[in-house]
């Protein structure tokens, strides 16, 4: 059978969410743990992958296993046997052409950005530090040329391994909370780094070093040089995935 679960993470400890030769990661650590529970060997498949120091809040994930589980059993059983840093917060039975990454129709980062004089303290390793002034009224008119269907080639990273770096955005929006500016983006799919390359990018913009006209001219140029820098990864959240409505992923209260 296959099960889902919506898995949030504090990324600060792990080396990205895929398995790889540094430890620990994400993946890693939830294949040891559902293995325990399930009693085999499990392997999982997330909706999308986080590099070095990114969390999430709702990363879906899914697995095949013989063991028969209640969702509660294995939620509890996960939680138990795993990394303080990751937590399981539900788990459901899901149809067999469920797939947590192919199956999405969109995904949802958000980047916060702490904007003051003074280097925080408190919830440090999920924020980036940007000394005022910081207009992120301009950033978020800026953010509006990335609307749509384009080639975001000029926001990716030199080690992406995506074969089209044509992505539809949704939704990209920029505001302040006190002293935090929130940057929030939804699209079908992202590209490596791409959310870490447009936000380098918006931050010039903020900082009137460039005109909110520029980061058109950048997505049209498609020329990674051009843009802003790479901005830290510890500003930036994986926030959600969408899926067609029959899968009922997440599931709700009734599920």
């Amino acid at each position: 059978m296959r099960i889902a679960f919506g898995v949030e993470y504090d990324g600060q400890p792990f080396y990205g969410f895929q398995t790889q030769k540094q430890e620990p990661t994400v993946q890693s650590c939830l294949e040891k743990a559902v293995s325990k529970v399930a009693n085999h060997p499990v392997r999982v498949i997330c909706a999308g992958r986080t590099d070095t120091g990114v969390s999430a809040t709702q990363q879906i994930i899914h697995f095949e296993t013989t063991a028969v589980r209640t969702p509660r059993q294995w939620v509890l059983g996960v939680n138990t046997a795993i990394h303080e840093g990751v937590s399981v917060l539900w788990a459901k039975q899901v149809d067999d052409t469920f797939h947590a990454r192919f199956s999405a129709t969109s995904r949802s980062y958000q980047y916060r950005i702490l904007c003051r004089k003074v280097r925080p303290a408190i919830n440090r390793h999920q924020l980036t530090w940007v000394l005022p002034p910081l207009d992120h009224k301009k950033m978020h008119e800026a953010a509006q040329y990335l609307l749509g269907e384009h080639d975001f080639n000029a926001f990716r990273s030199s080690k992406c391994q995506a074969n089209n770096p044509v992505r539809t955005m949704h939704e990209a929006r920029v505001y302040q909370v006190g002293d935090h500016i929130i940057c929030e983006f939804r699209a079908n799919a992202f590209l490596h780094h791409m959310i870490r390359n447009i936000v380098g990018t918006l931050l010039k913009v903020g900082k009137a070093e460039r005109p909110v006209q520029w980061v058109e001219e950048v997505l049209l140029g498609k020329d990674r040089t051009k843009a802003g820098m790479t901005a830290p990864p510890n500003g930036l959240m994986f926030t959600g995935v969408t899926y067609p409505h029959s899968y009922r992923v997440p599931p709700n209260e009734t599920d």
